[in-house]
């Protein structure tokens, strides 16, 4: 059973800190193609939207941030990934 656990934190953690990447670069990308026209910046987008879809529905759905030219769905999604990734490195 410890074997499976340490597997399942294992890759856990590898998700995350490719999303994390992903994310960083889906940022970096966004200040040169802005529209997401490259096969990178799609590639990205859909590698990265599972996980921001979800912050940004509830943010949309609360109205928090309404007006802000900032993404801060994206700017939370960032925050928790790191969180996530942070806790499980502890475990």
């Amino acid at each position: 059973m410890e074997l499976f656990y340490e597997i399942l934190v294992h890759t856990l953690s590898a998700i995350l800190t490719i999303a994390g990447v992903a994310l960083f670069l889906r940022a970096i990308i966004s200040w040169f193609d802005p529209m997401e026209e490259s096969r990178v910046a799609s590639f990205l987008y859909l590698v990265t939207e599972p996980f921001i879809h979800p912050i940004r529905q509830l943010f949309e759905k609360k109205g928090w941030f309404e007006g802000i030219p900032i993404d801060m769905p994206f700017i939370a999604t960032v925050i928790l990934v790191a969180i996530l990734r942070g806790l499980l490195i502890l475990f």
